[in-house]
């Protein structure tokens, strides 16, 4: 790409992408926080709208369910119609779900105003992604998408402190002040920098191929999520209706040719382990807690160590992408995730182990959800096709979170304290992460890989 160059946080990276660049980590960041900064607040919600606690945990489930629909339907837009006007939409939704959140004053009305933070947020990091491998040159492409990366890392650990602090202090409606200042910012700096990249020939929309794709993955979330087999076996129906249909369609919205490809089929599958592997983080204060018999306090700090380490690798992986090549750092991020896996399944009886564990593991997790998957997307697809693929992939990763936390919880069962639970669900974590492990391994080496940033 021509321009100057410019240094950011140690990357190396084209002076032009920097704006653009703040205003994808912006919005990324918006989304991201609004995921992780309500788990504080769950009791005083409860209290507000007179909720038990198992009712509240539609905060989180509609959220997912809504999320994986709107990342459908926006990273086709997105490919459809451009970056920015897509973008942009996804920014107005989420803002508006905000507001109504404030303002809600029955549950109801809430989780609705939930559902449409959900939707806008489902498109914002792929289009983002997708606006990256755009506008990027291919050599500095991995340091982009891991500054980008790294600020969704960095709310997933403000969050929860955040939403702490402002429930106790002030209250839980103002969780979702800061909203409306940075969207506000994002609009501004998405009118100039975010670009258009709309193909110049399209056909029509392929509603009814859009349609079975959310309604499918709706079900076959709902299914897994709660371990209901009936919508389980529903969803997958319709997601088999969908590929006969795309199969069949003129101008499908998921192109077939997309899965014609082995490093993509490879990533795919690889992104579904990933998310299994992190559905793994989500027990590690509860093992803490029932096996060494730690406050919830001191257990949530253990866990918080793997989450700074995981937010200060991001960075480094992505520069290590430009560098290495994508397999290697895949390679390098389920070998650290197997050990730390591994430490904590042998150890999780002792704090020194399990705070060992949290650093070997958090680099390991800073490795693969950084930037890598992402980055041979981006390589591999062309602007057509590209905010549709990074969509596909965000949806396996959640499939993949749902059904490692659903393992876990299955496998631990009931237990508050039985270390041969414990001990046997990371176990068999750690052998996914070794399947993972041999997945990546076989991926295209960096000689191999296709800086295409082509269009067609």
């Amino acid at each position: 790409m021509a321009g100057a160059t410019t240094t950011l946080a140690g990357h190396k990276l084209d002076r032009p992408v920097i704006p653009l660049l703040l205003t994808l980590g912006l919005g990324v960041f918006l989304g991201a926080l609004d995921l992780s900064v309500l788990s504080p607040a769950l009791p005083a919600l409860g209290t507000q709208f007179g909720v038990a606690i198992d009712g509240l945990s539609w905060v989180f489930t509609l959220y997912l369910l809504v999320n994986i629909t709107g990342i459908a339907v926006m990273s086709t837009l997105a490919d459809r119609y451009g970056r920015r006007p897509v973008y942009i939409a996804c920014v107005v939704i989420f803002v508006a779900g905000s507001a109504l959140a404030v303002i809600a004053q029955d549950y109801g009305v809430f989780l609705v105003a939930r559902a449409i933070q959900a939707f806008g947020a489902g498109g914002i990091f792929p289009v983002a992604t997708a606006a990256i491998g755009d506008r990027v040159s291919p050599e500095r492409r991995g340091a982009a998408l891991g500054l980008v990366a790294a600020t969704w890392g960095l709310a997933a650990v403000l969050g929860p402190t955040y939403g702490g602090l402002i429930t106790h202090f002030v209250s839980w409606r103002w969780i979702f002040a800061p909203n409306f200042p940075i969207a506000a910012i994002v609009l501004v700096l998405a009118l100039k920098h975010v670009p258009m990249n709309a193909p110049r020939t399209r056909g029509p929309l392929d509603v009814l191929g859009l349609f079975l794709l959310s309604i499918g993955l709706l079900f076959l979330m709902y299914g897994i999520s709660g371990m209901h087999a009936v919508p389980a076996i529903f969803g997958a129906l319709i997601l088999a209706g969908f590929w006969l249909w795309e199969r069949a369609c003129l101008f499908p919205i998921v192109p077939p040719a997309i899965f014609s490809s082995p490093q993509l089929r490879k990533t795919f599958f690889l992104e579904i382990l990933i998310g299994v592997l992190e559905g793994s983080l989500f027990f590690i204060p509860a093992v803490l807690v029932g096996a060494q018999h730690l406050s919830y306090a001191a257990a949530g700090a253990v866990a918080a160590v793997g989450a700074f380490m995981f937010v200060a690798v991001i960075p480094a992986a992505g520069r290590a992408l430009d560098r290495i090549g994508s397999r290697d750092v895949l390679i390098a991020g389920t070998l650290f995730t197997e050990i730390g896996l591994v430490i904590f399944a042998l150890g999780f009886g002792s704090l020194a182990l399990s705070v060992v564990a949290m650093i070997v593991a958090g680099i390991g997790f800073g490795a693969l959800l950084g930037a890598p998957t992402r980055y041979i997307i981006t390589n591999e697809t062309t602007e057509r096709t590209r905010a549709t693929s990074i969509g596909l992939l965000s949806q396996f990763l959640i499939i993949g979170q749902i059904l490692g936390g659903s393992a876990a919880g299955g496998v631990m069962g009931n237990a508050v304290s039985d270390a041969s639970a414990y001990r046997t669900t990371y176990l068999v974590f750690a052998g996914i992460a070794l399947v993972a492990l041999a997945v990546a391994a076989m991926l295209s080496p960096r000689r191999q890989e296709i800086p295409s940033g082509a269009t067609e």
